[in-house]
């Protein structure tokens, strides 16, 4: 591990600690050269697959991407931010879950608005009125009346 001070690659662990989800492994280290401490966090490299878009194209998943498409649909919604980080690494571990080298964009649209239609209705309505492409206020008002359709169907 490189030192951030003084770029020397010798250095000693003095502590390892698990993440508090298992999932990251944190090391306090000090240089051999300089004796400067520092952290170095270690986690295993997630096989992700590669996103096939509407075009046909194919670029790298993006977890940032989700997150940043779900902030915009609950903007002004009472919904903490650590529900909508949770929301994004349940869609990456089920599509790591999926074992596939490729994956449609329109499988992790899905998923995103599965997710809001659970977690709130109005920012599940945002979401899809820009995925779903809706041409206009009758494709939006069917999608809110099947909303209603499965709240009135859950009551019996």
């Amino acid at each position: 591990m490189k030192c951030p001070f003084c770029g020397s690659i010798e250095d000693k662990v003095i502590d390892s600690r698990a993440g508090k989800d298992g999932d990251v492994i944190r090391r306090r280290r000090e240089c051999l050269k300089c004796s400067q401490r520092f952290t170095s966090y270690e986690r295993v490299e997630d096989p992700l697959p590669m996103v096939i878009k509407k075009d046909g194209s194919r670029e790298f998943f993006d977890s940032h991407k989700i997150i940043t498409g779900l902030k915009k649909a609950c903007e002004k919604r009472p919904i903490p931010i650590t529900r909508l980080e949770e929301t994004e690494k349940h869609i990456e571990k089920k599509l790591i879950g999926l074992g596939v080298k490729e994956i449609n964009s329109s499988w992790i649209g899905e998923e995103i608005m599965s997710s809001l239609k659970e977690l709130d209705k109005v920012a599940y309505v945002r979401f899809a009125s820009v995925y779903r492409q809706f041409k206009d206020i009758s494709d939006l008002m069917e999608e809110v009346k099947a909303l209603f359709d499965l709240k009135d169907a859950g009551k019996h």
